[in-house]
């Protein structure tokens, strides 16, 4: 007599849910990785070289897919939706030091021709109006023709490059300084105003010496969290 053998598979132990956490996090963090990588990235803004559009304390939204954003891990680019364009903000890579993020307006492309004369952009011969919150801090015109500042040009734009300009002209380090932007070196567009925090030079100063300058620094900015918030900023469009 045959006994019949069992057949059935035997029960699949399950996942610890320690592992399926971990899991759950790695997949988590992987996407956030990509999209920080390759879609949008958050930046602060640290100098005046863009006020008054872009203001000291400014925490913003950059598109990185639009200009065609790095891979993770691997040395190319997916396709640009467009490129830059003479208007757009943008974040890139200084070319003098890439490790650095810079962001300013870009004024001309390849192939167009810069002049400032007594402070006033052209592009092309073409009069170019300053930026809606762009400004002067300085009304004397500088004669000297190696300063750049208020007279540059005329100058072509190489291909491949871009001309960037800081919208507080005055006080910016730009191209007309340190030269044309390279196109890979760029790396979005500013989009949006998610949080702006107003300086407050009566802040303790967080040191290694005072190991109660954390928490005096941090019960202070909560005292005075209402006041610092820059509201009217929030969701402002980049433009």
């Amino acid at each position: 007599m045959r006994t019949n053998l069992k057949t059935q598979n035997p029960p699949k132990r399950k996942k610890s849910i320690v592992r399926e956490y971990v899991e759950s996090f790695a997949v988590a963090l992987i996407l956030a990785l990509i999209i920080k990588c390759s879609v949008v990235e958050a930046y602060k803004i640290p100098s005046g070289s863009m006020e008054d559009t872009l203001l000291i304390g400014d925490f913003l939204l950059a598109n990185k897919f639009i200009y065609g954003s790095k891979v993770p891990l691997l040395p190319i680019r997916l396709p640009a939706l467009r490129e830059p364009k003479p208007g757009d903000i943008v974040i890139f890579k200084y070319p003098r030091d890439p490790k650095v993020n810079y962001i300013k307006r870009c004024v001309a492309v390849e192939g167009q021709t810069v002049e400032i004369r007594n402070k006033v952009l052209y592009v092309d011969g073409k009069k170019i109006p300053d930026p809606p919150s762009g400004k002067h801090t300085d009304s004397f015109i500088r004669p000297n023709v190696r300063d750049p500042r208020d007279n540059f040009g005329p100058y072509k734009v190489p291909q491949g490059y871009l001309f960037m300009m800081g919208d507080n002209r005055d006080n910016s380090a730009d191209s007309r300084y340190w030269g044309p932007l390279p196109r890979e070196l760029v790396v979005g567009k500013a989009m949006i105003i998610h949080w702006s925090w107003d300086s407050d030079p009566n802040a303790p100063v967080v040191t290694r010496e005072d190991l109660l300058s954390i928490p005096k620094n941090v019960f202070y900015n909560i005292i005075h969290f209402p006041k610092r918030v820059r509201w009217n900023r929030i969701g402002d469009i980049i433009r």
